[in-house]
């Protein structure tokens, strides 16, 4: 055990349900309503600006299967997407199946789930949230009468499964702390009551999903914790048999399944630090059994597999850089495909079909907007099915990217993504907005947002840290900035903004950096440790509190993170948390301008987390710049649902920014004005 008594003088606001609690976020959220006010018409010009970029009347290139091709479209005026399909041919009858802006008409707050159309294409299983504490519903439509069956089913996690009857559906059922941990099995037209439990995980570091294999030869349970996982098959077309566990867990031991003709792909990380693919037979599928397709390599890292009946796609990534490898069964050579930038964001599209001799992926850079191409496997050859308009023209030549390296203190190059307008002057007179994360193993891409358009044409150097924390570099690079060497995390960062700094991009007094969930806590810790070297942060439901959240383990998340962070019931880990929690270590020093966003539902960073850390830094910093704290009082982690309320609540962090790095706000003309905007 830690030994020490924690004394929290802000504990008091964990109470949720208090009154007290609730004015004193409501007084927060009406501070920073008065503080950000003199913006007012600055935010109003640059959610317009925003806006004027985005078509709003838009649609996703059509994908088939079977004989259909499903689309999502967007409608001006309208927040969320409307889901369709056609038969027979793209120029086919519309045929809508899902408008979630009439589902979220009624509520503050709309998140969809999980979308799963049943095997004959007839019902449409999905799972939503009103209220953004992730405890979902499961609802069944049947597409042919328009209408919701009566199977209903809540406290759900937000994936579903189908069996191949049609009749037959497998959900996952969340606990007292939020955690995924039952599967049952639903009997269109039973009461939930009566759903059999075929699946419960006592283990409270283990997340529990199921997924439907594209194959639809096996419904799949998948169990995860950060470092172990294991899976357990069921033939789709038997819903009424026995899971089987496909290889018993090992501690440290991670893998995950494809089925292909007759045999399962796995990749996993067994006697393999970035990963390996290995095959087995249906009928033997212990690792006893596994038979090497890709070995390990040190400079690669497989980051997942996507499984046809003739081949396989092998999303992977060569020192940083993703790479997509192509591997037939059968007859032709394995290849790379060839994209058109290596500093890229690219995966897999919607790939619907098991059958198919094209591959969907995704693709765009800082500079190229969002593309969908079809890559045609025989020909070699990317065909453009979908690039996303920037309405007003954008013209990639007018910016420029690149990748600069810093050196942390123990001498490890950290990599960097940089884009600004060509041709600036490196002179240190740059504004420049810095963004991190570096946690869990989930890398940033450099990938392409109209966005950040607002920035870069008002001179803007837009920069993304890849950490330590982050697994661009291999699972090395993961390892080395968590538990016991999370302060490298840290470091990095700092690193990054002083070679900013030295190169001339910006200066202290220009840089701004940007952060949220476990990226908040990158933001706490560095302006802990380096308050002087940056003039504005933004943190995004921080996790902030890290000693109190990870001692409490009726939390959501807590019990499953100690393999990220550690056990501080552990004295050493304690002390080393401790060491670094950023709402513990809060100084008297003076302290950069600063924006923090909490969501009052949100089940995985608290709502209390950004709140105690702002009550703190008020009562012991030394300046009198402006901090705020903006409550949402109707949402959870990912902040406000629908897109024209994710666009205001992105010009109001940009009109804070250029508020407190003194850039001018005027806006910039991008299309003709529209005679009106959707509604607040």
């Amino acid at each position: 055990m830690h030994g020490v008594e924690i004394v929290d003088d802000y504990g008091w606001l964990r109470e949720k349900e208090s009154p007290e609690v609730r004015a004193y976020l409501e007084a927060e959220n009406a501070y920073a309503a008065a503080v950000m006010a003199p913006t007012t018409e600055l935010q109003r010009d640059l959610y317009g600006e925003m806006l004027a970029r985005i078509r709003e009347d838009d649609s996703s290139p059509p994908a088939k299967e079977g004989e259909f091709f499903y689309y999502s479209r967007m409608e001006e005026g309208r927040g969320y997407p409307v889901f369709c399909r056609k038969r027979g041919s793209v120029k086919g009858q519309e045929e809508i199946l899902l408008d979630i802006n009439e589902l979220a008409a009624e509520h503050e707050y709309f998140r969809l789930g999980d979308l799963e159309l049943s095997p004959d294409q007839g019902l449409l299983a999905y799972t939503f949230d009103t209220t953004g504490d992730e405890a979902y519903v499961l609802v069944v439509k049947d597409l042919a009468a328009g209408d919701l069956l009566p199977d209903r089913v809540e406290r759900v996690y937000y994936s579903v499964a189908w069996a191949t009857d049609n009749q037959t559906l497998f959900y996952t059922a969340i606990d007292s702390a939020h955690r995924p941990y039952r599967v049952h099995r639903h009997r269109l037209g039973n009461s939930a009551e009566s759903d059999a439990l075929v699946f419960e995980e006592t283990d409270e570091r283990f997340f529990v999903r199921v997924g439907l294999t594209r194959s639809r030869g096996y419904v799949v349970i998948g169990v995860a914790s950060s470092t172990t996982s294991e899976a357990w098959i069921l033939p789709a077309a038997d819903p009424r048999g026995t899971f089987r566990c496909f290889a018993p867990r090992r501690q440290g031991v991670e893998y995950d399944i494809a089925h292909g003709d007759g045999r399962f792909y796995v990749r996993t990380n067994l006697e393999a630090k970035n990963f390996r693919v290995v095959t087995c037979d249906e009928g033997a599928t212990g690792a006893e059994s596994w038979r090497e397709v890709i070995s390990h390599r040190e400079q690669v890292t497989i980051e997942g597999l996507d499984v046809f009946k003739d081949r396989m796609v092998v999303s992977e990534r060569r020192q940083g850089l993703p790479e997509l490898r192509v591997v037939p069964f059968e007859g032709a050579a394995e290849h790379t495909i060839e994209l058109p930038e290596s500093v890229c964001s690219v995966g897999p599209g919607a790939n619907r079909e098991f059958e198919t001799d094209t591959y969907r992926l995704v693709y765009s850079s800082l500079v190229t907007p969002q593309t969908v191409f079809d890559y045609e496997v025989a020909t070699r050859r990317l065909v453009v099915r979908k690039r996303d308009e920037v309405v007003g023209g954008h013209d990639p030549a007018r910016y420029e990217t690149r990748r600069v390296m810093a050196r942390a203190p123990d001498g490890v190059e950290v990599p960097i993504s940089v884009v600004h307008r060509k041709g600036i002057e490196l002179d240190g007179d740059n504004p420049c907005l810095l963004y991190g994360y570096g946690s869990y193993g989930i890398n940033v891409e450099p990938a392409f947002s109209s966005l950040n358009l607002t920035l870069l044409d008002r001179g803007f150097v837009y920069a993304i840290a890849h950490v330590r924390g982050s697994a661009t570099l291999g699972e090395s690079w993961h390892d080395a900035g968590k538990m016991l060497a999370k302060r490298n995390t840290f470091t990095d960062f700092i690193a990054a903004a002083e070679i900013l700094i030295d190169d001339g991009y910006t200066a202290p007094e220009h840089l701004a950096i940007r952060g949220g969930s476990a990226g908040g806590l990158l933001m706490g810790a560095v302006l802990n440790l380096r308050p002087e070297l940056f003039q504005a942060a933004i943190a995004h439901v921080p996790f902030v509190d890290v000693i109190n959240t990870m001692l409490d383990d009726t939390l959501p998340l807590t019990v499953i993170e100690y393999e990220e962070w550690g056990n501080p019931e552990d004295k050493e880990f304690f002390d080393y948390m401790l060491s670094y929690s950023p709402y513990d270590n809060v100084v008297a020093v003076e302290y950069p301008h600063l924006l923090v966003t909490a969501g009052l539902n949100d089940p995985r960073v608290q709502y209390w987390e950004p709140a105690k850390w702002v009550a703190r830094l008020r009562a012991i910093r030394t300046d009198a710049n402006v901090l705020v704290l903006k409550t949402e009082m109707g949402a959870g982690h990912s902040g406000p649902s629908g897109r024209y309320n994710y666009l205001r609540e992105r010009a109001f962090e940009y009109a804070f920014l250029f508020d407190c790095l003194n850039i001018p706000g005027q806006a910039i003309q991008v299309a003709p004005a529209r005679d009106k905007t959707p509604a607040s």
